[in-house]
């Protein structure tokens, strides 16, 4: 009796281990993120979460947010999600891109300090320190998201394309931005994440922080993330 009492607990916990862990969350490793001047990302599997099917069920906006913050390989994958390279030879985005100029730089300002993400690299470089969530949004909820991105636009990326009206260029980011956006959404909801878009924020703040030239740049979207 006592030998099937052991056999049965191993069988149990075997069972336990093994299974994926609930609402899409992946049962890897999670690392803490150890703030720097350049977070190094681990490389995203190409395999993991649940299938797009189930994420498209399960993708929805969320504004309640716990203080738990993400992990390093899911800052990776959500930061991949939003705009990385998937294909290697051209540097091409996992988001699609009008004419494929990517005007759009995707920045995560995380309570360790505000990071642009360096697609190629796969790696955030820190631009300024400090947790400053509170500023991505009017809404109290963005200062407890784990993570904030801020997508912002160049104008610059336009430059010698008469072809494309001036006052085109805005609309034609918001759709690159919005592809951006939507990847982290469903990223979030096949790994056990929430996540909600955003279209306001404080322009000039951000952008001061951020060091840009207003006349160049401009905020195009933002999401939170978190659990």
């Amino acid at each position: 009796m006592k030998f099937r009492s052991i056999l049965c607990s191993a069988l149990l916990l075997a069972a336990c281990t093994s299974r994926p862990a609930a609402d899409g969350a992946d049962p890897a490793t999670h690392t803490e993120v150890t703030y720097g001047a350049r977070i190094q990302l681990p490389a995203p599997p190409s395999r993991g979460g649940l299938t797009i099917d189930e994420a498209l069920w399960r993708r929805a906006s969320s504004r309640d947010f716990s203080a738990e913050p993400l992990s390093l390989e899911e800052l990776s994958g959500v930061a991949w999600a939003a705009a990385g390279v998937n294909r290697a030879a051209d540097n091409r985005l996992t988001a699609p891109s009008a004419l494929a100029l990517y005007p759009v730089t995707t920045y995560l300002f995380l309570p360790g300090g505000v990071y642009r993400y360096d697609a190629p690299a796969h790696a955030l470089v820190r631009v300024a320190e400090g947790d400053h969530r509170a500023l991505t949004g009017m809404q109290p909820f963005v200062a407890c998201a784990a993570a904030d991105l801020v997508f912002i636009a160049d104008r610059a990326a336009y430059a010698g394309r008469p072809a494309i009206p001036a006052e085109h260029v805005r609309y034609l980011c918001g759709q690159d931005a919005a592809g951006y956006a939507e990847n982290v959404n469903l990223y979030a909801a096949g790994h056990g994440l929430k996540s909600v878009t955003r279209g306001s924020a404080p322009e000039s703040e951000l952008l001061a922080l951020l060091g840009l030239d207003p006349a160049r740049h401009f905020f195009a979207l933002a999401l939170s993330v978190g659990r």
